[in-house]
């Protein structure tokens, strides 16, 4: 989903009888009664203004927007998106007919606006919401979200040979966009009741790729590929004040290129992080080339979670596979190494079964963007400090009972810039049985 779809369920009770409602880019017009394939709503925005809670929207390929083009889409309800569908909704297939979210820089103007802060797609639910909510599900299948068209990114500095576009530019700093980038999670929900995001795509993310406060409930992130997503993949959080409240799964996605929250790369930088009171099932994944670790425990009362990490795939991620806070460190393991057998025994690790390195990187060759690759594996950030007492400015400050100062120069090679989205289809079904699999 791209940088705008804001998405905040509002969860609210379920109608006695489910409608289906259908939107096409293509075919669709706003006066349509959208409740039959042969006259669908052109916007989703509109669909979820008709739709009652418990009801499908079904939404053809094609490019969307909210309303008078803003850019993001606000979910208020329990409700289901299923897109990837053909214009005469005969076909589903996601790759064939991406159902998109790609804003354009514009737009960043027109800024969402969600419990007080700036969001791009989020699901809202208060708290005093979870009795009534309990139960109820919120889907979200088969979405392609992409910022990179509304992020801004320099011009020439840090751009390594081949790849399109210059460093990510953090606000308020700007490129050569008319706007700065939004700096927000491409879908942040403040949620409870059960959810599940499957099969989608997380492209360019400005912020994080998926950011969410759930109050109660099951949160399933199945099937999902996240490439390029500034500071982490998925960050899931529980609202409530009860260990195990939320029941997190994350399984099956492929999540590579994981960047930082700032370009010197020591700040987030994580595939996929466990935090308080969520019991966590994490499993099936690809996690590689994270700039700091694939999986991260080092947040929160490790007492208060219940976290199994098996069967997973890692690869080149730089700082660690996984880590977890050794009092007072952070202690990173990698999957081949002897020490990892010890991650099971840290407090809060429930089992680390049968996980593994990747084993043939060729799987990926004519998927992923051989430029990106060598530049991220190259990425470093340096400073040059340059300090002179004696210099004639600072002999001069001296006199006049000011401070000495020096210069700091810094380089970066690359920092989340812009990932090509020509083949980010392909990573579904790129390896059997783990990662993203091919939607049947």
């Amino acid at each position: 989903m791209n940088k705008y779809l804001t998405i905040a369920c509002a969860l609210c009770a379920a109608t006695t009888f489910a409608a289906d409602w259908y939107v096409s880019a293509g075919t669709g017009k706003k006066k349509n009664a959208g409740t039959t394939p042969d006259a669908p709503l052109k916007a989703i925005w509109n669909a979820l203004e008709k739709a009652a809670p418990g009801d499908t929207i079904h939404v053809a390929q094609g490019n969307y927007h909210g309303k008078t083009s803003c850019g993001w889409i606000m979910i208020d309800k329990p409700i289901s998106i299923i897109g990837g569908y053909s214009d005469d909704f005969k076909t589903r297939d996601i790759t064939k007919y991406p159902t998109m979210l790609k804003p354009t820089n514009e737009m960043n103007v027109t800024k969402p606006k969600m419990d007080g802060g700036t969001v791009s797609f989020a699901m809202w639910a208060s708290a005093n919401q979870a009795d009534a909510i309990k139960g109820q599900t919120t889907l979200i299948d088969g979405l392609y979200i992409d910022q990179g068209d509304a992020n801004s990114y320099h011009a020439t500095k840090g751009k390594p040979e081949g790849v399109a576009t210059g460093m990510y530019c953090t606000p308020p700093a700007k490129g050569n966009t008319p706007n700065p980038s939004i700096n927000s999670a491409e879908m942040k929900g403040k949620t409870t009741g059960n959810l599940t995001i499957q099969n989608c795509v997380f492209l360019n993310a400005s912020n994080y790729a998926m950011q969410i406060s759930h109050h109660e409930g099951e949160v399933k992130i199945l099937n999902n590929v996240f490439i390029n997503s500034r500071m982490q993949a998925c960050d899931l959080l529980c609202t409530k004040n009860q260990n195990g409240a939320v029941k997190f799964e994350f399984a099956n996605n492929t999540v590579l290129f994981t960047w930082s929250r700032t370009d010197e790369m020591t700040d987030m930088g994580f595939a996929v992080r466990c935090n308080a009171k969520v019991d966590a099932n994490i499993h099936h994944n690809i996690l590689g080339l994270s700039i700091l670790y694939g999986f991260d425990n080092s947040k929160g009362d490790d007492k208060t979670k219940k976290v199994k990490l098996d069967d997973n795939v890692f690869f080149l991620n730089k700082k660690g596979d996984a880590a977890v806070t050794i009092s007072p460190n952070i202690k990173p393991f990698f999957v081949t190494d002897d020490a990892w057998e010890d991650f099971e025994d840290c407090t809060g690790m429930e089992s680390v079964e049968n996980n593994i390195s990747l084993k043939d990187p060729a799987v990926f060759k004519g998927i992923i963007d051989p430029a990106y690759l060598n530049g991220f594996l190259s990425a470093t950030y340096t400073e040059q400090t340059s300090y002179d007492e004696n210099s004639p400015a600072n002999v001069f400050r001296a006199a006049m009972g000011m401070n000495k100062v020096g210069t700091i120069q810094s380089k970066v090679t690359m920092f989340a810039n812009r990932y090509p989205d020509e083949n980010v289809l392909k990573f579904f079904g790129a390896l059997e049985k783990y990662g993203a699999q091919a939607v049947k």
